[in-house]
């Protein structure tokens, strides 16, 4: 259940919409509803098409090897979204969100060749990280949720400790600096 409810397309879907919030309040809204479907929407929608034509076992991509071919997918999109959102200006801190959310997902790929990193840890400490910037730093008191979605993705038998760390870390680490920088 903690697994569904703080899965990545909830993050980021959330992320979108209160990053558009601050970037332009109810326009802003507008542009969080456009990345969260490039985002959020798209993305689950390619997973679920992929597991109903059996090319992968189920939403959450357990299986590393089918990463690599799910991942790259989720990134046209979200180049797409990029792409699409500078071309209309959107606000900059919506293309500083997406831009993050694009080099993370590099990151992430980049690190699933040779290992299965946390993408659940990854997004929303990611997530978390930019609203911290965007909002200040007092977004940085739901962290333990990021710690309880790694308490799951463990329980479940997912990940191991390491790859929620390195996924929490990655995602902060990544997200932030990006975020910061083209904002």
């Amino acid at each position: 259940m903690i697994t569904d409810g703080l899965e990545p397309k909830n993050w980021i879907i959330a992320v979108t919409l209160l990053t558009g919030w601050h970037a332009d309040r109810l326009a802003g809204i507008g542009w969080g509803l456009l990345a969260a479907l490039f985002c959020g929407v798209v993305p689950i929608l390619f997973i679920k098409w992929g597991e109903r034509r059996g090319h992968w076992g189920d939403r959450h991509v357990r299986r590393r090897q089918d990463r690599l071919l799910v991942i790259p997918g989720i990134m046209a999109s979200v180049a797409a979204c990029v792409t699409l959102m500078a071309t209309l200006d959107a606000p900059r801190e919506m293309i500083a969100l997406i831009a993050a959310m694009l080099v993370t997902l590099v990151a992430i790929l980049a690190i699933t060749t040779v290992w299965k990193v946390s993408v659940h840890t990854a997004v929303s400490s990611g997530a978390l990280a930019m609203l911290a910037l965007a909002y200040g730093p007092w977004a940085l008191a739901a962290y333990p949720l990021v710690a309880l979605v790694g308490w799951s993705r463990v329980e479940l038998r997912d990940h191991t400790l390491a790859q929620v760390l390195v996924g929490t870390a990655l995602g902060a680490a990544t997200a932030a600096p990006v975020f910061a920088l083209i904002r």
